[in-house]
């Protein structure tokens, strides 16, 4: 599995388990189905989840006119994941943590989501 692909399917996980507040473990379970664990995928859902105060933390002292409460799933979802990466992962440029939020962000948000998550991961990374 690519990373790009493991970044989308961490995100459709982390989105799931945002939504539903289910069990991290059977989430990653029903959404890998017959495929194999990744590591790359294990690090950002675990990642993301350990993480989470400090990543929202980051997020939320980076937007203008919002409170991350009231930012739609797939922009926090996304954020979490990049941001996550920014900080944490330090074999991946962040220019190219920043390209594949904002793919991810035009893929299951509205026409806005890229421009806005390219906005907060830019002001992250100064």
């Amino acid at each position: 599995m690519k990373r790009h692909e493991a970044r989308e399917k961490a995100f459709q996980i982390l989105f799931q388990l945002d939504l539903l507040e289910e069990d991290m473990e059977q989430t990653i379970q029903d959404r890998l189905t017959e495929e194999r664990q990744n590591k790359f995928l294990d690090s950002l859902v675990n990642g993301v989840v350990k993480e989470k105060a400090t990543v929202d933390q980051k997020i939320s002292a980076n937007l203008e006119n919002w409170s991350l409460e009231r930012l739609p799933a797939v922009e926090k979802t996304v954020l979490r994941i990049a941001t996550f990466e920014i900080l944490f992962v330090n074999d991946i440029p962040e220019n190219v943590s920043i390209n594949e939020a904002v793919e991810l962000a035009k893929r299951y948000g509205d026409e806005k989501s890229g421009k806005f998550v390219n906005g907060v991961l830019s002001r992250i990374i100064k």
